[in-house]
């Protein structure tokens, strides 16, 4: 047997005796009672709830008292004829396929601008980026201004001859949802940004110049050679703004409550009325499960998609 000549002196002992540094032989179990503070932490604010809306969402539970019994499948079958529900599955549909194209279509143009060699693209990223680390409530209450009757949206397009076009943006049910949509795009188009930045940074620079010298133009580069080795963090994007859109509340509340009507009301803002307002909380549980579950199958199909990609 021969020592390794590279290494140190010490190292060559322990090899050589076959001790390894008691760190080394413990492995990663040290860190585990650092984890129990954060685990515990979790578990009692997340998991625990989750478990419980569970078991509520079968029950006839009013929230108050301790006593109640389970009622089998009655409130899912209630959450299937409920028109209130259904309205808001079909509002949360379009809200968050609308709203996910949205961020990655502008998060992937501006990461491709920002990429390249413009000026003051730092600056600029911090721009782009901003508005996402705003409250969600602070943006919605600002938006809401934008958008009033005599706000800066109808004051801009009254100055330039586009009075004809000026309309209560949240008070009319043709285009309540679509300025919500507009207000989260504004938001989190940064984060499907960074994203992809960091994306573009991991495409070989190689691939791209031969792909140039081949003859291939800037569009035929992009969707040849540069769109593939995006996989990793369109996927990443893509997931977390379908998720997020899923679970829109502060946009919607703050600025219509899920009016006028019920065309802006999401899952959402339907489990908050049932079950704070209306007082039926196990009702509200079964709207909880319900985005849940969607979340889930759209979890597994994109991970499903992206396996069969692969292959």
């Amino acid at each position: 047997m021969t020592a390794d000549l590279s290494a140190p002196p010490a190292r060559q002992h322990l090899r050589a005796s076959g001790r390894a540094p008691r760190a080394a032989r413990k492995g990663t179990g040290w860190a585990i009672p650092f984890l129990i503070p954060a685990a515990a932490f979790i578990a009692f604010v997340v998991l625990v709830p989750a478990s419980q809306a569970s078991i509520y969402a079968f029950t006839n539970w009013d929230g108050f008292s301790s006593d109640w019994s389970f009622t089998g499948l009655t409130n899912v079958e209630r959450l299937f004829q409920d028109q209130l529900a259904l309205s808001a599955l079909v509002q949360t549909s379009i809200l968050t396929v609308v709203t996910a194209a949205g961020i990655n279509i502008f998060g992937l143009t501006l990461a491709l601008i920002l990429n390249s060699q413009i000026k003051l693209k730092g600056l600029m990223r911090l721009v782009f980026f901003a508005p996402v680390i705003i409250t969600p409530v602070v943006v919605a209450n600002l938006w809401k201004f934008i958008y009033l009757p005599d706000g800066p949206l109808n004051t801009v397009l009254r100055g330039v001859g586009l009075g004809g076009v000026t309309k209560a943006w949240l008070g009319n049910t043709d285009t309540a949802l679509w300025a919500i949509i507009v207000t989260i795009i504004w938001q989190f188009t940064g984060v499907a940004m960074v994203i992809y930045l960091a994306g573009l940074q991991n495409v070989p620079d190689e691939i791209v110049e031969a792909a140039h010298l081949d003859g291939a133009g800037a569009v035929r580069r992009f969707f040849s050679v540069v769109l593939p080795q995006l996989g990793p963090s369109a996927t990443i994007a893509l997931m977390l703004t379908l998720l997020a859109g899923l679970k829109t509340f502060d946009q919607v509340w703050i600025m219509t409550q899920g009016g006028p009507g019920v065309s802006t009301q999401t899952l959402s803002t339907a489990q908050y009325q049932t079950t704070f307002i209306f007082g039926d909380f196990a009702y509200g549980a079964t709207f909880a499960v319900a985005i849940s579950v969607i979340a889930i199958v759209l979890a597994v199909v994109q991970q499903w998609f992206v396996r069969k990609r692969g292959t």
